[in-house]
């Protein structure tokens, strides 16, 4: 076996890549890599160089995993800023480092993907020991996989890494067949809150649309960009993703797209855009026109869950952060990520912070977890 690194998506079969990606999990088809590729939201210039590992034997492609040259922490929801300060505290530099991500997209998944006869546990050490020695060879300071699936967690920690927790907040579908069934899990007060959130969209004169991604037009993915845009203008920043790159993926990956518009006075004010995966609704980005009463819950969650009852998905993964998602049955998840540092003294440093956030979060987990608006089983 032997290791290959690639500095673009170009330079593998879209075919062998996606062979080893499976539809299940639509953020690292070779489609959607391509697009961030293609379109510059990542390169060099916006801090995100490629620099993906493919793993063969002879000419059989074994393991392929994405790697990321980073030159800052931004887009990677999982903070580290905290560890890039505390470097240049002692003079020492934590940028480059290594990132194995989904850029700007905090959704768990595979961060190693495998051909079906792969020897998991040798490939893992091999791709190891090719980063250890590249970051000692190019003066980088560090490799960190962020959001791996739990299943890869003992892989991960087979190498020795600190391992990291988050949580996150999603909708789980236990076999509910109209939105009626999941209000009726709540307790009353919370089945009376959503009940009057969704109709206060129509109170409002608001329409909602949801239209799969190959029957979006042009002219709405327009409309669609310039509210995504504006979240972040709304906020003095600039936006991630760019126009090529939702070109890109309506050409590329349509079928695994869905987009929910709203619509007042025959004139679009809202939209929301979420990725479909084979059992799983991933909600990811979101805008709108004006501030109107329960629209964001609508567009970004209630019909999310309207479209995962109706299609039978198990999961709504509605991204990062969001407490306000307890109350609306969004249950707390624990999420991953893992660490490894090339100098020995912040390496065992970060492994102690690690030990003890990791208490917190746990706590953190539990506490929310109380709040959940489930009936309680007498």
């Amino acid at each position: 076996m032997e290791v290959k690194q690639i500095d673009s998506m170009a330079q593998i079969d879209a075919a062998d890549w996606n062979r080893l990606c499976g539809p299940d999990y639509p953020f690292l088809r070779h489609e959607f890599l391509s697009a961030l590729e293609q379109s510059a939201t990542v390169c060099s210039q916006t801090g995100w160089k490629a620099a993906h590992l493919l793993v063969m034997d002879n000419r059989k492609l074994l393991a392929v995993m994405p790697l990321y040259l980073k030159t800052h922490s931004w887009g990677e929801y999982v903070f580290d800023q905290q560890w890039a300060q505390a470097y240049q505290q002692h003079g020492l530099a934590y940028y480059p480092k290594l990132v194995s991500a989904i850029p700007f997209t905090p959704c768990q998944g595979q961060r190693l993907l495998f051909a079906p006869d792969a020897d998991q546990t040798a490939v893992c050490a091999l791709l190891f020991n090719f980063i250890q020695q590249l970051a000692e060879r190019r003066g980088i300071s560090s490799w960190h996989c962020l959001f791996p699936e739990h299943s890869q967690l003992e892989l991960l920690k087979s190498l020795g890494l600190s391992i990291r927790e988050g949580v996150q907040f999603q909708w789980f579908n236990r076999n509910y067949q109209t939105f009626s069934d999941f209000l009726q899990t709540l307790s009353a007060d919370k089945r009376k809150m959503i009940k009057r959130e969704r109709r206060r969209i129509s109170e409002q004169g608001i329409q909602m649309q949801l239209i799969a991604g190959p029957d979006i037009t042009d002219a709405q993915w327009q409309v669609f960009f310039r509210f995504y845009a504006l979240t972040y203008l709304k906020r003095s920043s600039e936006p991630y993703l760019n126009p090529a790159f939702f070109k890109q993926i309506a050409q590329t990956m349509p079928e695994q797209l869905l987009l929910v518009l709203a619509i007042k006075d025959d004139a679009y004010v809202g939209a929301a855009l979420s990725f479909i995966g084979t059992d799983t609704l991933y909600g990811r980005y979101w805008g709108c026109q004006a501030e109107y009463n329960a629209l964001h819950f609508e567009a970004c969650y209630y019909q999310g869950l309207d479209y995962c009852i109706e299609h039978g998905l198990a999961r709504f993964d509605s991204g990062a952060q969001g407490e306000h998602k307890i109350s609306r049955g969004f249950e707390p998840v624990t999420t991953y990520s893992a660490h490894w540092l090339r100098d020995a003294g912040f390496a065992k440093a970060v492994a102690q912070f690690v030990d003890r956030e990791k208490k917190a979060i746990q706590h953190y987990k539990q506490d929310a977890a109380t709040y959940l608006p489930f009936k309680r089983i007498q």
